[in-house]
């Protein structure tokens, strides 16, 4: 009886490992769906971390920072992750000083700006008015 009971063990253990190699060796469709389950495995995670430091008028604030810009938005998301792993937030974030993060990082982004320089002495079209 326990030869059967394992040869039964066996097989089905075979069987298993043949459905997991298929799954990951077929590329397909079934390794979308796994690197979409992990994104959204990610995502939950980050939900909750946010969710544990987060006051809830900050959570909404960030919200609508996501809203009108999403990378701003994941950038603070990311540096409260960070802070929180390392150990640096002793209490949850409120609104107050997510304002202030805010502003600390718009401090250190530079802002693009767009430098016009005009050649002199350039053929110009309105000198050719002159001569007439």
């Amino acid at each position: 009886m326990a030869d059967a009971e394992l040869e039964q063990i066996r097989k089905a253990r075979l069987e298993q490992l043949k459905a997991q190699q298929g799954a990951s060796a077929g590329g397909g469709p079934g390794g979308q769906n796994q690197a979409e389950a992990q994104k959204q495995q990610e995502a939950e995670a980050r939900q909750s971390i946010l969710n544990q430091i987060l006051h809830p008028e900050a959570a909404d604030r960030l919200g609508r920072i996501r809203l009108v810009k999403e990378s701003r938005a994941t950038d603070i998301e990311n540096r409260l992750i960070t802070l929180a792993r390392t150990g640096q937030l002793r209490q949850k974030v409120t609104e107050a000083q997510l304002k202030d993060l805010l502003a600390a990082v718009a401090e250190n982004k530079e802002e693009e700006r767009i430098v016009v320089d005009r050649r002199k002495g350039w053929d110009d079209e309105d000198d050719d008015l002159l001569d007439l």
